[in-house]
């Protein structure tokens, strides 16, 4: 399941960006956050992203590619942890989908494909 690692840290790689961007004050809130601060995003919720790309995206990206055996960097995690973030990646595609703002829901099918290259990668190991 190489491919499925490869795909998710692509993914992971352009969400990065766009959480970055924001944290820098880019205006493309309407697309983020539940969509309701159009515009640059209020300084807790550029925090939240910049602590969301600095922090969580890497080190799920890097897992990813641990538990795929891409990289060795020490032992694989227990695939449960893999259900676990395929499930969060679900419940963030859902709140994609239901957001009021028609651009968040762009962000709803990566967390969709996030959680099935999750799911497979747990199935691989």
């Amino acid at each position: 399941m190489e491919i499925a690692a490869w795909v998710a840290v692509a993914l992971i790689a352009v969400l990065t960006v766009f959480q970055l961007a924001l944290a820098l004050g880019a205006p493309a809130g309407a697309a983020a956050w539940g969509g309701s601060h159009p515009g640059v995003l209020p300084t807790r919720l550029r925090v939240a992203s910049a602590l969301v790309a600095i922090f969580f995206y890497p080190v799920v990206a890097i897992e990813l590619l641990n538990a795929d055996g891409v990289i060795d960097v020490g032992p694989d995690l227990s695939p449960l942890w893999l259900w676990v973030l395929a499930g969060l990646f679900v419940l963030g595609a859902l709140a994609n989908f239901a957001s009021r703002s028609k651009i968040e829901r762009i962000w709803g099918p990566v967390s969709l494909a996030l959680a099935v290259c999750c799911g497979l990668i747990a199935l691989g190991m």
